[in-house]
């Protein structure tokens, strides 16, 4: 079904995602509608109204979901449980399948090797002599990684030799069900943006080169180095599995290692994602457009680039402060997203340079 014009989107989530989605969405003539239970934050400056509420609270969901046409989340770690009740009373996109996927870290990796796609080697670690094992098993280097809520380098700690089980398991043996993830040699990192609308119909953009400083995305660029360009099509196939496994709707993101053999599967976003932020300018139909026409039953725009190449950096903590030198770039794109407080590793905003033209 699609929406017209002057219908209301609900985005759960009221971050930065959900402020560049609300963007897109006022272009194309539909209001947003934002759930979080801050009592502000990025999204509330361009959206039509600020709901305060609990992720759990699910009559406060149920109550929102009412005033709005669809619903749709900008990040992955809300409890799918009300999501499924507010199904009831607005349809929700991308699928919540998709959300209990991508919020843990052995259920992703078994889903991708189901769809026939390459990860690295891991163990689930819950003790101690877990961890141990997992070692003897898979060797070292390895990370030691929470299984949910890990984000820009959070809830991870290196095993570079055995001897470093202690530090990693005492930093993060108190957080329930762990992963143990063999380290890949890899050339290069890069991130697959698909797009498929509520007909099945399915389109990619130019896969971005990324390069990740700290935990945290630091830079994207497209073209990508040749390595990244021949596994290119491989990283698709699996990329379509997925979409089509899940009935997906929306935007999806997945990171891949650039391996000696092919793709490696790292994982999945189901949602707009950092590594898509240069698609605003440097794509015919920036990632944030392409996933409100899917879930408000639009066609999908054309993901052609707009320049030869362009390069997406984000503004990390004091980054940010360089505003006006970065405004007076004639060449650069600015985005601020509105945060008051620029905290070390705090993601900012970001600017795009687009070039070759």
């Amino acid at each position: 079904m699609t929406l017209p014009p002057g219908s209301t989107l609900g985005i759960i989530g009221g971050g930065q995602l959900g402020r560049m989605m609300s963007m897109a969405a006022a272009q194309l003539g539909y209001r947003c509608f934002i759930y979080a239970p801050e009592a502000t934050g990025p999204a509330a400056d361009v959206c039509a109204k600020w709901v305060q509420g609990d992720y759990a609270d699910e009559k406060a969901l149920a109550a929102f979901a009412t005033s709005v046409d669809v619903v749709t989340f900008e990040f992955e770690n809300v409890d799918p449980a009300p999501l499924r009740r507010i199904a009831e009373n607005a349809p929700v996109y991308p699928p919540i399948e998709a959300l209990e996927i991508g919020q843990d870290r052995i259920r992703e990796k078994r889903f991708a090797a189901d769809c026939n796609g390459r990860t690295a080697d891991w163990a689930e670690v819950t003790s101690r002599a877990d961890l141990e094992a997992a070692i003897a098993k898979i060797g070292v280097p390895a990370i030691l990684k929470t299984t949910r809520f890990g984000y820009d380098g959070k809830g991870q700690a290196r095993i570079m030799k055995p001897e470093e089980a202690d530090a990693a398991w005492a930093s993060l043996g108190d957080a329930g069900t762990l992963i143990l993830e063999k380290m890949v040699r890899f050339a290069h990192e890069f991130s697959l943006l698909v797009a498929r609308d509520q007909q099945g119909n399915i389109t990619f953009w130019d896969a971005p080169e990324n390069v990740h400083k700290e935990g945290i995305l630091a830079t994207s660029r497209v073209p990508a180095d040749a390595k990244v360009i021949e596994q290119v099509p491989a990283a698709r196939a699996l990329a379509r599995r997925i979409a089509d496994r899940l009935d997906y709707v929306g935007v999806f993101a997945i990171e891949f290692f650039a391996g000696e053999d092919g793709p490696v599967f790292n994982e999945m976003a189901p949602r707009v994602h950092n590594s898509g932020h240069w698609t605003i300018e440097g794509a015919l139909t920036s990632q944030f457009e392409n996933h409100i026409r899917a879930v408000v039953g639009l066609p999908l725009g054309s993901t052609r680039l707009s320049a030869p190449e362009v390069e997406m950096r984000n503004l990390i903590g004091a980054d940010a402060d360089k505003w006006l030198e970065w405004a007076s770039d004639p060449l650069t794109h600015l985005h601020l997203y509105g945060k008051h407080e620029a905290r070390p590793g705090r993601k900012m905003g970001h600017i795009t340079r687009l070039s070759g033209l």
